[in-house]
């Protein structure tokens, strides 16, 4: 019989408040990058996307739970497991002991599996809480710890969406798309190239791979905007390219974030970066002098100032703590870039993370603060970003906590909250692309008007909230331009302004009282009998059964959705039509799941060839939603089928 798999994140609530560290908790952006903006702080949760990505991809059935309670954990352990596998980072081993204590207390039986970048510590750190630790790309290892053949990269791509919230309204869902693993730059600090010995691993090999993850995103829902997840995407140029090709022969114009360096950035003109979709970059700023290899190539101010005038938001991370810096230098540093305008600044103090280059030295050279060095499980808690581990030359470590609080709050107070920041940008971009040649610029510049209209009743909040007088005006300023050149607000942007008031102070007195800061439980079963998916089997044999050359059925079971996604490819028979109706009913009949039927891929030469789909599954078509291509008066086939499917 096929084991049993539970994957789990550690156990909430989180947060300082809790004996955690500053930066622990659910949101990036909230707890470490506006940190210092308060209501003005966009909020999103980020999950150990990694436990869906390698539950998606493994035969045995599998759950995997986001944030449980401790009554919640123990209420799903107590269903019995035989591999339970725990995610966590070094900042939360603590958290990590008391998930360990609870399974060998409620399923003494399951074997414990440990990821994620807390296994960075070694095994003699380790293998008392854990009968296995992965330390490698997780797909590939569950399925040997399970016995399972091994399967060719790209993976099936679980479609993960996050929602931006603003004022606690939701503002864009974002789609995660999962593109690789590592990064060969190698600086000394950096977890995540270390973690993987310098190696890059491509999750998705090539830039058509990419685009089809967007693809079926856009098919989900056509206003997702995308992160894509690689440490320095624009690296592999030969990659990043296919991608943009794909962008610019597609009908699909994405926006997305990435991360990338400047040296990678340099390979290109950023007629190409705003083609591939791209419209956000998160960059390492670093130190002026820190001279480490990712940050040769053009000036960083050449760059700073060319994306932010063509629309491009910029994330910039700068560390404080480096040998060289003193309080002085430091300043210079920063004010440096606030010239710069970035749209978002992190300020993280320089940290030995084990396994790094910087973490050797620090031992090799005694530089860790006596305290952790006799107290490890402190060392393992402190380790966010937020406390100075090491021994300066010139600074202590309250000087060096209140240089970042102090660049985070001058970050605030400088260049106003990041949400208007990120719109002055887009209207820059705008007003720079909005006459281009190039037609995919020109689009580029319509998104972003979308962008700006939307946003219209933000602003009331920041013209009378805002952190000083100075901010105020410039954000009252910046309504006033775009309002010129993009009209004036409808009467129900008028209200939504005054209402988006109200949130701004409702969200002040929630975070004053600690309401509503918890996620609740995500709990997505893969491949588990049930209900809604008692007849997964028969949705995965439909590939297997469709062998010939002109025509393809690929089936994927969106878990979290509870709901089947069937694309169909190729020329389809009218013969074929019918039996494969007659199957997608059977197994409508069996199951209570809902189906999406993905036609856009379809031969259009005979339509009619068609109708015997439509009609068997005519009974079910409450539960059915079709995706077609888009319409086209060059294609009236189209029109035809949409004529046939317009109850679905």
């Amino acid at each position: 019989m096929s084991k049993k798999i539970l994957l789990t994140s550690v156990c909430r609530p989180m947060g300082p408040q809790y004996g955690d560290a500053p930066s622990v908790g659910y949101e990036l952006l909230y707890r470490q990058v506006t940190r210092a903006q308060g209501i003005f702080s966009p909020r999103t949760v980020n999950v150990h996307f990694g436990l869906d990505y390698i539950a998606e991809n493994l035969d045995a059935p599998t759950v995997v739970l986001q944030y449980p309670s401790r009554r919640e954990l123990i209420k799903e352990l107590k269903k019995g497991y035989d591999y339970v596998g725990v995610s966590f980072i070094m900042a939360v081993m603590h958290k990590m002991k008391e998930t360990v204590a609870l399974i060998r207390k409620y399923a003494p039986d399951s074997k414990i599996v440990l990821g994620g970048y807390g296994t960075v510590l070694k095994d003699d750190v380790l293998k008392p809480y854990a009968d296995h630790i992965c330390r490698e790309e997780g797909v590939a290892y569950f399925r040997r710890l399970l016995g399972e053949p091994e399967i060719p990269m790209p993976y099936k791509h679980p479609l993960i969406v996050s929602w931006l919230k603003v004022f606690g309204w939701k503002v864009s869902g974002t789609g995660k798309i999962f593109a690789g693993l590592g990064c060969p730059n190698g600086c000394d600090f950096c977890c995540t190239s270390h973690f993987f010995s310098r190696k890059h691993i491509k999750l998705l090999p090539t830039g058509q791979d990419i685009y089809n993850v967007v693809e079926r995103y856009f098919d989900l829902d056509p206003s997702l905007v995308f992160l894509i997840l690689d440490e320095d995407f624009l690296l592999n140029k030969k990659r990043a390219m296919e991608f943009r090709e794909c962008v610019v022969q597609g009908d699909k114009r994405p926006s997305i974030f990435a991360f990338s360096s400047i040296k990678a950035i340099s390979q290109y003109k950023v007629e190409e970066i705003l083609e591939m979709g791209i419209d956000g970059f998160w960059i390492g700023y670093e130190g002026t002098r820190s001279n480490y290899a990712k940050q040769q190539g053009r000036p960083v101010a050449d760059i700073l100032t060319e994306f932010r005038e063509h629309g491009i938001t910029v994330l910039t991370s700068m560390i404080v703590g480096f040998d060289y810096q003193t309080p002085e230098i430091v300043a210079q540093e920063l004010d440096g870039l606030m010239q710069l305008k970035p749209a978002l600044g992190q300020y993280l103090i320089y940290g030995p993370v084990p396994g790094t280059p910087f973490h050797e030295r620090v031992i090799k050279e005694n530089l860790l603060q006596d305290v952790y060095t006799s107290d490890k499980d402190l060392f393992y808690r402190r380790a966010d970003g937020f406390r100075t581990m090491m021994k300066h030359p010139t600074l202590s470590p309250a000087q060096i906590e209140d240089l970042q609080r102090w660049c985070f709050e001058q970050d605030f107070q400088r260049l106003g909250p990041s949400i208007y920041r990120v719109l002055e940008s887009r209207f820059l971009g705008y007003l720079k692309l909005k006459d281009s040649a190039n037609p995919v610029l020109r689009q580029k510049a319509e998104h972003y008007a979308r962008d700006l209209r939307y946003a219209y009743p933000v602003f009331l909040p920041g013209k009378w909230l805002g952190p000083n007088a100075k901010i105020r005006k410039w954000i009252g300023d910046l309504e006033s331009r775009i309002h010129v050149e993009l009209g004036r607000p409808a009467f129900v942007q008028r209200w939504k302004s005054v209402l988006a008031v109200g949130a701004a102070l409702w969200t002040g007195l929630t975070l004053k009282l600690d309401l509503f800061q918890h996620p609740r439980l995500q709990r997505t079963a893969y491949r588990l009998p049930g209900k809604r998916w008692s007849a997964f089997e028969l949705w995965e044999e439909f590939q297997k059964k469709h062998p010939r050359p002109d025509f393809s059925v690929q089936v994927e079971l969106q878990h979290a959705k509870q709901q089947v996604w069937m694309r169909l490819e190729g020329a389809l028979s009218a013969r074929d039509a019918e039996g494969l109706g007659q199957r997608i009913r059977d197994s409508l009949a069996r199951s209570r799941s809902r189906l999406v039927l993905d036609l856009n891929k379809l031969h259009w030469d005979k339509v009619e060839d068609l109708r015997p789909l439509r009609e068997k599954l005519a009974a079910y078509r409450s539960r059915i939603r079709v995706v077609l291509p888009r319409l086209s008066a060059a294609h009236p086939e189209l029109l035809l089928l949409a004529s046939m499917f317009q109850h679905y």
